[in-house]
């Protein structure tokens, strides 16, 4: 059995999130000439901080469906991360193995939240409503 959900940290799809931000600090944005660091590494790392800022957020709001909303937002912000990915694989800015590497990680960092919203989804319309300060859910599923 899983152990206990007790904070965002312990979602597996927040942890994905974090690694895919840090992947973007500290190597795509990096890998970026000077000049497109200030404009399209500016970008990439506001989607990335975005993914797990959300995830955060829903989880604080102790409603599963509100929840869902902030993981679904944390979604389009993964996507997001690609779509400024492709960017310097067409303009060849980037080495392909990094922007390999970072779509790897928006795959994987989509597929955990779409399981995790999916979760949220059939809690909300199986489980009572949650206490103020109870944790959205309590094990890892």
């Amino acid at each position: 059995m899983s152990e206990p959900i007790r904070t965002f940290e312990d979602l597996e799809c927040w942890k994905a999130c974090r690694i895919l931000r840090i992947f973007v600090a500290r190597s795509l944005c990096k890998a970026l000439p000077k000049d497109e660091r200030y404009r399209l590494g500016d970008q990439l790392i506001r989607a990335a901080r975005s993914t797990t800022a959300n995830i955060a957020e829903g989880y604080g709001r102790f409603h599963y469906l509100d929840n869902a909303k902030f993981c679904s937002n944390a979604r389009g912000s993964a996507w997001e991360v690609l779509d400024r990915v492709i960017t310097p694989e067409d303009e060849g800015l980037a080495p392909s193995e990094i922007t390999s590497e970072a779509r790897a990680q928006v795959k994987k960092s989509v597929a955990l939240l779409n399981g995790y919203i999916a979760y949220l989804r059939r809690a909300a319309s199986t489980k009572p409503p949650l206490e103020g300060g109870s944790s959205p859910i309590t094990s890892n599923k």
